[in-house]
């Protein structure tokens, strides 16, 4: 049913719940795996002098935090034998809704696989929910793990 599967990952131990819904699903399916972590866009990009310092060391470490989430990814394709093949993607120019977004329909991706941190209430509405973004503006489907 499923031919390519995206996997929305940002480290977590949700994204991780996800990242195993979605290699199960892929395996299953013998469908072809891609895992993305998005960086949103620098915090203080447009508001007055930008240190280039700051943004050096936010994307550094965005990079970073990227490469252990992959890894991760990663290390549940590689159980059990044989290894899952999957398309590591790192979106550091779009926010992280977008560049998902963007990602699967670049791909020509048929599923989104995302993790679910759980926050509502207030909580919810300040931060946001990835989640439930994609779930809105996705033009196919959308598998959100808890």
């Amino acid at each position: 049913m499923f031919k390519h599967i995206l996997l929305a990952t940002d480290g977590s131990s949700a994204s991780e719940l996800a990242a195993k819904l979605a290699v199960k699903l892929a395996r299953l399916q013998g469908a072809k795996l891609t895992a993305v972590y998005a960086v949103d866009p620098y915090p203080y990009l447009g508001i007055g002098d930008t240190n280039p310092m700051g943004l050096h060391a936010y994307l550094s470490a965005a990079r970073e935090h990227a490469a252990a989430a992959h890894a991760a990814v990663l290390a549940v394709c590689g159980e059990p034998q044989p290894a899952l093949p999957v398309e590591l993607r790192l979106v550091e120019n779009l926010p992280v809704v977008k560049a998902i977004l963007e990602t699967a329909d670049r791909d020509g991706c048929d599923l989104i696989v995302a993790g679910s941190h759980g926050r509502s209430g207030l909580e919810g509405l300040l931060i946001g929910s990835v989640a439930s973004k994609l779930v809105s503006q996705a033009r196919i489907p959308v598998l959100i793990a808890r």
